[in-house]
């Protein structure tokens, strides 16, 4: 089994009178160190870390430690031991640890928190131990034990950090002046003559130390208060314990490997640890939750939990559903699954496919030469061939099982397995969209194809140098925390302290995480105008209303009631029932035809010709039966035809229907009808409109205008010959 390092720190605050002086309206050294202090236990918290942590102040008023005899070692206290960092760690930094009036040599300390870590951790097993010291410097510092400290610094591997106001590259002209990381930030912020002589002893007593403990990297352990606070902004990450998951990979019935899997990215999810307490209290015990179950009478007669049971809805009615059943139904394995029941091409497995909520690193057991020589051939064969294992996965014998791919992953260190899970056919979605090949107008100039990649490689987060061999990831999303975890810190953290304000503004760096990188953003602006000049938009005003159908139809009479408004075609998008049942329409109803006519056309394999045909049989029935509100369902049904047929690129058959619609209603006199049309401006598809078309603007506007009657000259008729004709009739 795999342990988390555990280690034990020791935070060393100096709180000498110097460290609380500070110029006008600037933060002191004091309250600069406290901030990381707090920062880094936060982190320690928020973070469920193992790591234990302690305190020793020095520049104290009193004295506390093991080692203070005469005057040895004063002004120095241990103020906490080492046990686990928790809140009320982080409210003594806050609140208790004041400055004092005091100063003590930081060698002095750096011996007690040695002690300190001697002591408190015999018996104990710790990965590391650290000392991590914040001062200003301005204490007098003597270097008689200065040899020892380091050896014994060497011997017992503690290691140690330095926390200053101030880089340790302003104090003295030789050496290497650029060993501070980031220094070069800072360095006109503390000018050498800013710094006392004092300080500056410190500096030289500083580099000598961290210089002989690591002639390579020791000068990197000095960190500045900024750069601490910069680097500490983010709240740290939950450490988790791999956890193994030793299964058998089974090829067929004879072959078998042993293996070990690990997860390797799964989604993080903040822990439930809400509960409901007293608002006055703020105790848990004192709520109690309870549910009662009760009949709907009228004296809410209530039933006891045992005398219930689940049940399932299966359209208006309640199936029941026990328990016991639902244990039955539950599919059954032998034990835990990892076996391979074929073999595919890589190329066969779409990218979109992977799913899942986790991804598995597997590798051949551990301590087992035949496995590995097996896993390591199956996984090189994999490689070399370029195919894929498709595998049946199951985590336990009470998990359902999955299918997943296995793909090879062969690096200098290490190979392995990565299983990540594949849909069944109910979690895949079908969609069908027109062809932006077949649109002409679709079709990018070539100008606009090299400003798009001219944008793509402006954009380019991946830095390559000159020699094309070193890259530079400029933007790196396995190094960026989540943001929502961040805030629900933060707010957290503030409310455990100030429960009665409000919650604080988000941080900055949190909201420029998820930013554009500023070298990208300004790398991009040239290209980004050259596409935004290829690509005009245009503002296209709003019509002017005009009537429609309804308008024309609607009943004058102001007394009467309205009549009740036609249902016409919902916007795309909008919720309907009759979209739930999508999978049962098999042919263009007479309740809903240009719904009908639209799902039938975007299920696979549709046949644009017999589904448009039985749209147009329903307009015709629509105007053999004549009346406005089947005028106005044939109106809409002409409209959906014209709007799918400009998507599918299938002008030429609404173009026909319309023409042959157009001598259908002059044959039997629908001219109300055509007015509707005219009135709506439902036209031929023009080449405006669509490039497949012939059509022009002034065919089809000239197409809408019914055909002039000729002028019958009727028969005169005799004076009085009506009035008799009328008489005779009565």
């Amino acid at each position: 089994m795999i342990f988390l390092e555990k280690a034990a720190i020791v935070l060393c605050l100096d709180v000498g009178f110097t460290m609380s002086s500070s110029a006008p309206g600037e933060e002191s050294s004091l309250e600069q160190a406290k901030k990381i202090m707090t920062k880094f236990v936060q982190r320690q918290v928020f973070a469920e870390s193992k790591d234990e942590v302690a305190v020793v102040l020095f520049g104290t008023d009193g004295t506390r430690n093991d080692l203070a005899s005469g005057d040895q070692y004063q002004n120095i206290t241990v103020h906490r031991s080492l046990m686990l960092p928790d809140f009320d760690l982080l409210e003594d930094i806050q609140d208790v640890i004041k400055s004092g009036s005091e100063q003590a040599d930081f060698l002095d300390a750096i011996i007690v928190c040695m002690d300190l870590l001697q002591k408190e951790t015999i018996g104990k097993k710790y990965e590391k131990r650290h000392i991590e010291l914040f001062t200003d410097l301005s204490s007098p510092v003597s270097e008689d034990q200065l040899e020892i400290i380091i050896a014994n610094l060497k011997k017992t591997g503690i290691s140690l950090q330095f926390f200053l106001p101030f880089p340790v590259d302003v104090g003295d002209g030789g050496g290497d002046t650029s060993a501070s990381v980031c220094s070069h930030v800072h360095r006109n912020s503390f000018p050498r003559k800013s710094l006392t002589e004092q300080q500056k002893e410190g500096i030289d007593v500083v580099r000598k130390l961290m210089h002989t403990l690591d002639e390579e990297g020791g000068l990197e352990e000095i960190y500045t208060f900024r750069e601490s606070l910069e680097r500490l902004s983010m709240f740290k990450k939950i450490e988790r314990r791999p956890m193994a998951w030793p299964c058998q990979l089974t090829i067929g019935s004879n072959l078998s490997i042993r293996i070990v899997a690990y997860k390797s990215v799964t989604e993080e999810k903040v822990k439930k640890i809400w509960t409901i307490v007293d608002a006055k209290t703020l105790r848990k015990d004192d709520v109690q939750k309870e549910t009662v179950y009760c009949l709907n009478d009228d004296d809410e007669t209530e039933v006891q939990r045992d005398d219930t049971i689940q049940g399932f809805r299966y359209g208006s009615d309640i199936v029941p559903f026990s328990k016991e059943d639902e244990e039955q139904m539950k599919y059954k394995t032998e034990a835990k699954c990892f076996s391979v029941l074929g073999f595919s091409r890589s190329s066969q497995i779409r990218r979109h496919y992977y799913m899942g909520n986790q991804v598995l690193k597997v590798f051949a057991a551990k301590d087992d030469e035949n496995a590995a020589v097996a896993f390591s051939s199956l996984v090189h064969a994999l490689d070399e061939l370029k195919v894929v294992a498709i595998v049946r996965y199951a985590y336990d014998r009470r998990c359902n099982p999955q299918i997943g791919v296995a793909f090879p992953y062969i690096k200098d260190a290490y190979e392995c397995l990565i299983y990540v899970q594949l849909p069944y056919m109910e979690d895949l979605r079908q969609y069908i969209f027109s062809s932006l090949k077949n649109n002409k107008k679709c079709i990018p100039t070539a100008d606009q194809l090299s400003a798009v990649d001219s944008l793509i490689d402006s954009m380019n987060l991946v830095y390559e140098d000159d020699d094309g061999e070193t890259f530079e990831d400029l933007f790196k999303p396995s190094k960026i925390p989540n943001p929502h975890f961040q805030r629900l810190y933060q707010c957290l953290q503030h409310k455990a302290f100030h429960p009665n304000e409000p919650l604080p503004p988000i941080e900055q760096h949190l909201l420029e995480m998820l930013e554009m990188p500023c070298v990208v953003k300004e790398r991009c602006q040239a290209p980004l105008e050259k596409v935004k000049a290829l690509f005009p938009l245009k503002e296209i005003s709003k019509k002017k209303e005009e009537k429609t159908a309804q308008d024309i139809f609607k009943d004058n009479s102001e007394d009467g009631p309205n009549p009740k408004k036609p249902k016409i075609e919902e916007e795309e998008g909008s919720f309907s029932i009759i979209k739930l049942a999508e999978g049962n329409v098999t042919s263009v109803g007479s309740v809903n035809p240009a719904e009908d006519f639209r799902i039938l056309l975007r299920q696979k394999n549709a046949d644009f010709k017999d589904v448009s045909q039985q749209l147009i049989n329903r307009i015709d029935q629509f105007l053999e039966n004549k009346g406005s509100q089947y005028y106005m369902k044939g109106i809409n049904c002409i409209r959906v035809f014209r709007e799918e047929a400009m998507k599918l690129s299938k002008v030429q058959c609404f173009n026909d229907f319309l023409q042959a619609l157009k001598s259908k209603v002059e044959d039997k006199a629908l001219a109300d009808f055509w007015e509707i049309m005219i009135q709506d401006r439902i036209s031929l598809i023009t080449k405006d409109e669509a490039e497949e078309s012939s059509v022009t603007s002034e065919e089809a506007e000239k197409f809408l205008a019914p055909k002039e009657k000729k002028n019958e000259t009727l028969p005169p008729t005799e004076e009085g010959g009506d009035v008799d004709d009328l008489l005779d009739m009565m």
